[in-house]
C-alpha cells in the first residue's frame, strides 16, 4: 500500500505541475533551422519583440515556413505540409555540405562532392522551461506508394535552454519514444510508433509524459498570420454570423465578430485608440443585423458611415491587423508574415506601435522588408533586430559571429 501511495502522490504532483505550466506563457529563446532551403545552419536568438528583415531572397520566407513547420508537429501536419512544399527532395538545403576557403576566396568554383553526413533535415527550438528538436531522413528504399514521405527519425523533449544527456526528458528514435521516470529510469512509451506520427499528437499523456503534453499545448497555441485578403469577394467584407470570437481566424472571414469581441470582453480602450492613431477623426461600429455581424466605419467629413464593402484594401487589412493584435486571447507565439501587404507607408508607424503593445502579452515575431515599419519596431528597447543575408545561398545573420550565437546541440540518430 506504500508503493501505491508513493506512485498517486507522484502523478498528483505532475498533474498539478502540468495545470500551472498550460496557464504559463513562456517566451522562446532560439529557433534553429538547419537544411531546410537556404537555412543550412541557422541559429536565431529570441526575445519578446523579434524583428526578422534582409533583401529580397534573403531567407526571411524560409524563416516563417520553418516555423509554421514546426507547429505543424503539434497538430500531425509536418509530413503533409512537407509534402506540400514538394517534398523533403525540395526543401533540403542545395548547396554542397561544405564550402572550403579557396570557394570562399572565389578561387574554385562550387562542386559538388561525396556526401559524408546523412540526409537530413531538423527543426528546433528552445525556452527557459522546454526545448524540443525534430530530425526528418529519406525512408529506406521500398515498394510503397508513399516512398517518397520523409520519415521522423529522431525527437527530443528536455528541460532548459540546451539539450544535454542529464536534461533529456522524452526521447524518440525511429519508432521507440521513451520518457524519463521521476526517479531517474526510462520508461518505454511505445516501441512501434509510425514514421509519420509524431509523438507529440501520439503519445502525449498527463500521467506518463505530462512535459510532452504541455509542449504541445504550448505549440499548438502559436498563432500565424500571413496576407488577409482584402479583394471584392473577401470573407471580411460580407456580413457573417456573429458569435463570441476571442481569436480572429486566418482567413479573416470573422472580423465583425472579432471586433465586437474586443469591444465587449477586450481592452475597448485600445482599440477606439488603434483606429484614431491609424485614421484621425475615425471610429468604427459593428451593426448586429438578426445575428449578422457587420464593421461600419465612421470617417470624419462623411454623412454616412462606410460599410466593409466599401472600404479601401488598405483600411480593411489595418482593421483586421487590429482584430488580430488586440486579442481577448493572447497566445505564446504571435508570427507576423510582411504585415505591411496593402498598407499605406503612412500606416506604419502606427503597425509598428499597434505590434509593440501586443508584445506585452504575447511573444511577437514580424517578417518585413519595410523600412517605415522596421524604423517604427527598432524604436521598442525590446525589438530584437535579426537582419538576414545570403552568402555563396547560405542564410546567416548579418553581423554575429558565431561565437555570440545561442548555444544548441542536436540529438543524434
Amino acid at each position: 500500500m506504500a508503493v501505491t501511495n508513493e506512485v498517486c502522490l507522484t502523478n498528483r504532483q505532475k498533474l498539478i505541475w502540468l495545470i500551472v505550466m498550460l496557464a504559463i506563457q513562456p517566451m522562446l529563446t532560439t529557433l534553429a533551422i538547419s537544411n531546410y532551403r537556404s537555412l543550412r545552419n541557422l541559429l536565431v536568438p529570441l526575445r519578446r519583440l523579434n524583428l526578422i528583415t534582409g533583401p529580397n531572397g534573403s531567407g526571411k520566407s524560409s524563416v516563417y515556413r520553418a516555423l509554421r513547420l514546426l507547429a505543424d508537429t503539434a497538430q500531425g501536419g509536418v509530413i503533409p505540409s512537407l509534402a506540400r512544399e514538394g517534398g523533403l527532395q525540395s526543401t533540403l538545403w542545395a548547396g554542397p555540405e561544405k564550402l572550403s576557403a579557396a570557394v570562399k576566396r572565389g578561387e574554385h568554383k562550387v562542386q559538388g562532392t561525396v556526401r559524408k553526413e546523412r540526409v537530413n533535415l531538423r527543426l528546433g527550438f528552445a525556452g527557459d522551461d522546454f526545448g524540443y528538436a525534430i530530425d526528418l531522413g529519406l525512408p529506406s528504399p521500398s515498394t510503397s506508394a508513399f516512398a517518397l514521405d520523409p520519415e521522423i527519425k529522431t525527437e527530443c523533449i528536455w528541460a532548459g535552454p540546451v539539450l544535454r544527456p542529464a536534461s533529456l526528458l522524452v526521447e524518440r528514435r525511429t519508432w521507440v519514444v521513451r520518457t524519463r521516470q521521476s526517479d531517474g529510469e526510462w520508461e518505454v512509451l511505445s516501441y512501434q510508433l509510425s514514421s509519420f506520427d509524431s509523438m507529440m499528437t501520439q503519445l502525449a499523456d498527463p500521467r506518463n509524459a505530462p512535459e510532452m503534453l504541455v509542449l504541445r499545448e504550448q505549440i499548438r497555441s502559436w498563432r500565424f498570420y500571413d496576407h488577409f485578403r482584402t479583394d471584392v469577394d473577401a470573407p471580411a467584407r460580407l456580413p457573417q454570423i456573429g458569435t463570441h470570437t476571442p481569436v480572429l481566424s486566418n482567413d479573416g472571414s470573422d472580423l465583425a465578430a472579432a471586433l465586437q469581441t474586443i469591444f465587449e470582453i477586450g481592452d475597448a480602450v485600445a482599440l477606439n485608440g488603434a483606429v484614431a492613431d491609424a485614421f484621425p477623426g475615425s471610429s468604427i461600429t459593428v451593426l448586429n443585423i438578426e445575428g449578422r455581424f457587420e464593421i461600419a466605419m465612421n470617417q470624419h467629413g462623411l454623412l454616412r458611415s462606410l460599410r466593409a464593402a466599401e472600404l479601401s484594401d488598405g483600411t480593411l487589412r489595418y482593421l483586421l491587423w487590429i482584430a488580430a493584435l488586440l486579442t481577448p486571447r493572447p497566445p505564446g507565439l504571435l508570427v507576423l508574415n510582411e504585415p505591411e501587404t496593402s498598407l499605406h507607408p503612412d500606416l506604419l508607424p502606427a503597425l509598428g506601435r499597434l505590434i509593440a503593445n501586443a508584445a506585452a502579452a504575447s511573444q511577437v515575431l514580424v517578417v518585413t522588408h519595410a523600412p517605415k515599419l522596421i524604423a517604427a519596431l527598432e524604436e521598442q528597447p525590446e525589438c530584437n533586430s535579426v537582419v538576414l543575408e545570403k552568402e555563396f545561398g547560405e542564410t546567416r545573420i548579418v553581423g554575429v559571429d558565431k561565437l555570440n550565437l545561442p548555444v544548441w546541440r542536436w540529438a543524434s540518430r
